[in-house]
């Protein structure tokens, strides 16, 4: 069986990319960090291994990777969260970068290694013309966040490594996906949770948000980690792959949906602290590419993965 070795298989994405793994005949290995809790990968405890790092020890990082021995890397660990990337520029950087220098060179010392798999971000885009661009993977790089910045250099850092190492890396640029198990840091968790408190309150329910004009290309994760998966088995070293749905819709027409799923009257207010400069107004890939040579297309619809998302959160706030 083929050893696939996950960072941040803790995470929302990377936990359920090792379900996916071991149930297409994987051996799933994998990091944590820090005090982050295992309850993503409670299911699965007995059927993978687990390592805590921190990903900007290069020295641990090199232990890790050489001790799980693995035939495919799926480099996943990150400061996730673009809003959170202005407030912590330095960790930013040191972990979306660094860090993925450092699992760069861990990788070269590993033998037989197939693929090495970088997950991007359309937020490597940044700002571009006309504004309702369908972005292909040949679109110039004018990231504007700490989090795009830094990812569109780790991407630059992955084809050196591919190039002068001969690195079997792969690229895919994974755009906005929700489901279950994401933290409630990012717009559609937050909506989600925020409708399930207030299903348990009296009186006068109101939700509050931030700008809700963007528009996102939204997939499920599950849908996302498949598309992880076959880019692995079918993707070619050096290429760079959108996974996306190809639609853009507005963060206000989500809410609307989710709040159509309570089970109580819901209304809306703008909160203005939760509003945030340099935001792209919209984000829509072209995923044609992947479709030809992966054979990626998404198919759970949106109104799955927002009943999915919100049953989450009405379990976790009973808990």
């Amino acid at each position: 069986m083929p050893r696939a070795f996950i960072t941040g298989m803790g995470g929302f994405a990377g936990s359920w990319l090792a379900e996916e793994l071991l149930a297409h005949g994987y051996t799933v290995s994998g990091t944590t960090y820090g005090e982050e809790p295992d309850d993503h990968l409670a299911e699965i405890a007995d059927h993978v291994t687990s390592y805590r790092l921190d990903i900007t020890d290069p020295v641990r990082t090199a232990e890790v990777i050489h001790t799980a021995r693995p035939n495919v890397i799926f480099h996943l660990a990150a400061i996730a969260s673009v809003g959170d990337s202005f407030n912590a520029e330095q960790r930013t950087f040191a972990v979306n970068l660094t860090g993925t220098l450092n699992v760069l060179v861990a990788a070269r010392r590993v033998t037989r290694l197939e693929r090495l798999l970088f997950v991007s971000s359309p937020d490597c885009f940044g700002q571009f013309t006309p504004r309702n661009k369908v972005l292909a993977e040949d679109q110039l790089l004018n990231p504007v966040s700490p989090y795009g910045i830094a990812k569109a250099a780790a991407e630059r850092a992955v084809r050196y490594f591919g190039t002068q190492h001969d690195l079997p890396v792969v690229v895919v640029r994974a755009f906005n996906h929700n489901g279950p198990r994401q933290t409630d840091r990012f717009a559609v968790p937050s909506f989600a949770r925020q409708i399930a408190e207030l299903e348990s309150k009296r009186g006068r329910r109101v939700i509050r948000t931030g700008d809700l004009t963007a528009r996102r290309d939204l997939s499920d994760v599950r849908d996302i980690v498949r598309g992880y998966r076959l880019a692995v088995e079918r993707g070619e070293p050096g290429e760079v792959y959108h996974l996306c749905s190809g639609r853009a819709v507005a963060m206000g027409n989500v809410l609307s949906r989710l709040i159509k799923l309570a089970t109580v009257p819901i209304e809306h207010q703008t909160d203005p602290s939760r509003l945030r400069k340099s935001d792209i107004p919209v984000l829509r890939g072209d995923g044609r590419k992947a479709a030809r040579r992966l054979d990626y297309e998404p198919t759970i619809p949106l109104t799955q993965t927002l009943a999915d998302t919100l049953q989450y959160w009405r379990d976790m706030l009973r808990r």
